[in-house]
Parts: C-alpha cells; structure tokens; sequence
C-alpha cells in the first residue's frame, strides 16, 4: 500500500506525517524520521483499521509559494 510521507526539517530533528492516517513521526535524519513513520503507520492500521476513503492511488505532492500576509494585504487592499 502506497501512502504519503511528508517530513519537514525541525529544529533539532526531522519531522514525517503521513496524512492519511494522520500518524506523525520524527528522527534525527529523514531516513529515521521516515522508517519511524512506516512503524507507526503500521501500528496504526493494525490497531485502528485503516479509514474509509484511503485510496491506493498514489499522491502527487508538490510545494507551492504563496505571498506573505503584509504583502497580500497590499494586494488587496
């Protein structure tokens, strides 16, 4: 089953989300971050299930720049 992982550099470690079970993770490199992930993904659906409406379609993920707050109330205003 192929399911999204997202990791984000923290301040002393690395971050991983899997937002369709909503499971997070950490580790001090991104591999760790994401084999924690995996293991609690894991446990996760083991225990729970996993929810309605998880496809197995894999995710196109991408990152977008959006202005800052000051700079869209210029825009607007």
């Amino acid at each position: 089953m192929k399911l999204t992982a997202i990791v984000k550099k923290g301040e002393k470690q690395y971050v991983a989300l899997c937002p369709e079970v909503d499971v997070v993770s950490q580790g001090k490199s991104i591999e760790e971050a994401v084999s924690n992930l995996k293991e609690a993904v894991a446990l996760h659906i083991e225990v729970m299930g996993m929810p309605e409406g998880v496809s197995n379609e894999q995710a196109l993920i991408t990152s977008i720049e959006v202005p800052t707050f000051e700079k869209t109330s210029q825009i607007v205003g």
